[in-house]
């Protein structure tokens, strides 16, 4: 059985390697300007992201502890000193309801979120195009994929 997913895979090509590198190097462009512009606004990059994921939680989720480390892809005891830093920087504040934390933004963690997410708007109404051009070209060089999406739907 092994053998036989061997020969139907399809051998990686120059262009797909070129392209999935190109991908990423645009990623990695617009993730360090992010990080810059948080770091302008007075705030780090991780604390930009709490403030980002807590703006942007999906209305049905609580602001939780819990639901922003998800949100954030980290651990609940990183979220939580992460959480210390940013209140500590009176960007947002706690309240407990039984067993849960809730957080929430403070007027000042709104307008710094403001001024850096502007300015990566801004950045990415340039750079977004480039992405889509690069993600694009790597999705056309791989039409297995392509037919495996279409399936799935």
């Amino acid at each position: 059985m092994a053998s036989d997913a061997k020969t139907s895979m399809k051998a990686v090509t120059d262009s797909e390697y070129r392209a999935l590198a190109e991908f990423r190097y645009h990623i990695r462009h617009y993730l360090d300007f992010s990080d810059q512009v948080a770091r302008f606004a007075g705030i780090e990059p991780k604390q930009y992201q709490l403030l980002l994921a807590l703006r942007g939680l999906p209305q049905e989720l609580e602001p939780t502890v819990g639901s922003l480390a998800e949100q954030l892809r980290i651990r609940h005891h990183s979220t939580v000193e992460l959480i210390n830093r940013a209140e500590t920087k009176e960007l947002v504040k706690r309240s407990r309801s039984g067993s849960f934390v809730f957080v929430q933004l403070t007027k000042k963690g709104e307008r710094v979120l403001e001024r850096a997410v502007e300015k990566r708007l801004q950045e990415l109404r340039f750079a977004g195009p480039v992405l889509v051009d690069a993600l694009q070209r790597l999705i056309r060089a791989n039409p297995i994929s392509n037919n495996h999406q279409r399936k799935k739907k």
